[in-house]
């Protein structure tokens, strides 16, 4: 369908470790801000999507997740929907939100996404990832990938998954050795992702981690699951992003300043294919770009789901900037880094940034509006026009369990 839908504005909160704040606070401060950037009064909401994928495991927290922060604020009366969908649940809030504007049941929505990860007992954040696999097919999961890191010498890959890390490192780890074996990609290139995305997250008051790394440190940190070293691994997190999200019409009677249009909002699941065949990410992408009547070379700055610095590799592939196998050359010619033809995870991304599960994809969508409104201080990327966000959550089989791509313009 063709989009309706115009961001009038967002905000969100620093990630980082918040032990001492609540999901209602986190949510409150994302909110209040993203009505200030709008102009919009609260009371003039009309329906609210809130995105969350773990407080019932990590707060106690089910069921009425987006009435409970929402009504901390006042914000009661209007139809709340709580959505769930793993690293994917802000996205796909924000992906509703705009269909149900562009349908036109509504003239003004909010989109939030939330989480709190750190937990005093570790094994408890690591729970909230184990869960985002099909867990009656955990044995068999865990076997394969320990057979697999065996039987690719990957030591520190061979025990521990999902009790000293989260298991999804070692699925990341799993597909980063075979593309190594398959294109001759290095893990030099992998280590070169995770040192811009440093220098980029340095540049951001929000990011969890603000110092800048070179590739040798970034080499010589602890091995997590080979070959992804820590800072090739995005940490946990806590913290909260909103967007209001109004239709056309009413962005012109609000008078909004510097309106970002929706060009594009594509959410699906993943389904039982060849691991040869175009999964998620290719098949959202290429639908995204003919809803936006763009193509990859019209990008002028993206945001991608770099859960794993060799994911961002990956990703460049299955967006159609490279060819398969190529993505390890758009980090070595610096394509992807600030300055570049086409700048990725100017935020410091989810390696940097850090990664709040149920927050991660509108906080994507908050770097790319203030980029496309030239907001972005000392990592503006000049000139853009023309942005993408990639967010994928969970894994089922060869795939993501869900992926939502969307396009923006100014």
């Amino acid at each position: 369908m063709r989009l309706n839908a115009v961001i009038a504005g967002v905000g969100m909160t620093t990630f980082g470790k918040h032990l001492q704040r609540g999901l209602k606070s986190l949510g409150a401060e994302a909110v209040q801000a993203a009505l200030t950037s709008s102009g919009v009064d609260a009371s003039a909401l009309e329906a609210a999507y809130v995105g969350n994928a773990a407080a019932g495991l990590v707060t106690g927290q089910e069921s009425i997740r987006g009435q409970v922060i929402l009504r901390s604020i006042g914000l009661g009366r209007l139809p709340v929907v709580n959505v769930e969908n793993a690293c994917a649940s802000a996205s796909t809030a924000f992906n509703q939100a705009c269909a149900m504007v562009s349908a036109g049941y509504y003239d003004i929505a909010l989109a939030l996404g939330v989480e709190k990860l750190y937990h005093e007992d570790k094994k408890v954040s690591f729970g909230a990832f184990t869960g985002a696999v099909d867990v009656e097919s955990m044995a068999i999961l865990i076997r394969q990938l320990q057979e697999n890191a065996k039987s690719s010498g990957a030591e520190s890959a061979s025990s521990g998954a999902g009790r000293n890390r989260s298991m999804f490192m070692d699925i990341y780890a799993q597909v980063a050795r075979a593309h190594m074996s398959a294109f001759g990609t290095t893990v030099e290139q992998y280590a070169a992702v995770s040192a811009k995305n440093s220098l980029h997250g340095s540049l951001n008051s929000r990011a969890q981690f603000r110092d800048v790394l070179t590739v040798e440190e970034v080499l010589a940190q602890p091995m997590v699951a080979e070959p992804l070293t820590r800072s090739m691994c995005s940490p946990i997190g806590d913290g909260a992003a909103a967007a209001v999200i109004v239709s056309e019409r009413k962005a012109r009677e609000l008078g909004v300043r510097k309106p970002v249009r929706v060009a594009a909002s594509v959410l699906r699941s993943g389904w039982d294919h060849h691991p040869a065949d175009p999964g998620t990410s290719e098949v959202c992408s290429a639908e995204a770009y003919d809803e936006a009547g763009i193509g990859p070379e019209d990008l002028d700055v993206i945001e991608l789901h770099d859960a794993s610095a060799p994911s961002e590799i990956f990703t460049y592939e299955s967006l159609s900037l490279c060819d398969k196998g190529a993505g390890g050359s758009l980090i070595d010619e610096g394509v992807t880094r600030l300055g570049g033809r086409c700048p990725v995870n100017t935020s410091g991304g989810l390696l940097r940034k850090g990664h709040p599960v149920g927050a991660t994809g509108i906080a994507q969508i908050v770097e790319l509006t203030e980029q496309l409104q030239g907001r972005s201080g000392s990592r503006q990327v000049e000139g853009a026009k023309v942005a993408l966000a990639h967010n994928g959550g969970g894994t089922i089989g060869p795939d993501a369990a869900a992926m939502c791509v969307t396009i923006l313009k100014s």
